[in-house]
């Protein structure tokens, strides 16, 4: 359960980041947003003594994109890539107002992470998210600063819902070329990683946060604190009514 981790500031938002120095690129996220229809028209004239020429016309394939295409491309990257922003950061959210205050030393087996150095790391994935977006690269050997400490999990959520706010607010702006567009990793000299931004979004920040909520989930049973629902209900909690 314990993982390496790298942190870095963003160079535009400041927030405090930290991130795996590995990532596993499970998750292939190819978009097609740039379609286009393709069109060709013949045409055949023959001329014959004192008689008039014959046209040939062949059919005209529309020049009129399609339905879905046109709509894709008038759709930002949020909407299409990230439809489960809001849901992921609500539960990743309901998960850490559950973290109960003054045990932040207790760890559930010697190789596992403290149950504060956990919680807090969960809160600052929306922060590595929001570098991804506003940088091109990220060395995980590179000087970092000190891990936060929380001393009550309501600070520790304050932390979660600033960088959640700037992130979300990075997202809505995102354009299809920046969210193509090239995101490496390195250790030192060494590119480790290389994909799309929004691929690494994927698989760095939404899955990333949900399994850390997974972890954080066993730590609270073990606690004997009520694990709110997520995709479904817990043994604790109904989802609201919809």
């Amino acid at each position: 359960m314990q993982a390496q981790h790298a942190e870095h500031r963003p160079s535009c938002a400041r927030p405090v980041v930290s991130g795996d120095a590995k990532f596993s690129t499970t998750l292939s996220f190819e978009v097609n947003f740039m379609a286009k229809a393709s069109a060709r028209s013949k045409s055949s004239r023959k001329s014959g003594k004192s008689r008039k020429s014959t046209k040939s016309t062949k059919s005209t394939k529309s020049t009129k994109p399609s339905k879905s295409s046109a709509s894709s491309k008038q759709q930002r990257p949020l909407a299409l890539l990230f439809p489960d922003l809001e849901s992921e950061l609500a539960t990743t959210r309901r998960m850490l107002e559950r973290v109960p205050n003054g045990n932040n030393d207790w760890r559930p087996h010697t190789k596992s992470r403290t149950l504060g150095e956990l919680a807090t790391h969960l809160a600052q994935l929306p922060g590595f998210g929001l570098m991804m977006c506003t940088r091109d690269e990220f060395d995980g050997l590179a000087p970092r600063p000190p891990e936060p400490r929380f001393t009550a999990s309501a600070e520790r959520v304050r932390m979660f819902d600033e960088l959640s706010a700037q992130l979300r607010g990075i997202l809505q702006q995102m354009t299809w070329d920046q969210a193509n567009a090239p995101w490496k990793l390195r250790l030192g000299n060494k590119v480790v990683l290389n994909a799309p931004r929004t691929q690494i979004l994927r698989t760095a920040f939404v899955t990333h946060s949900a399994h850390h909520r997974a972890q954080l989930g066993v730590y609270l049973r073990m606690l004997e604190t009520p694990v709110p629902w997520s995709y479904g209900r817990s043994a604790d909690e109904e989802p609201p009514a919809m």
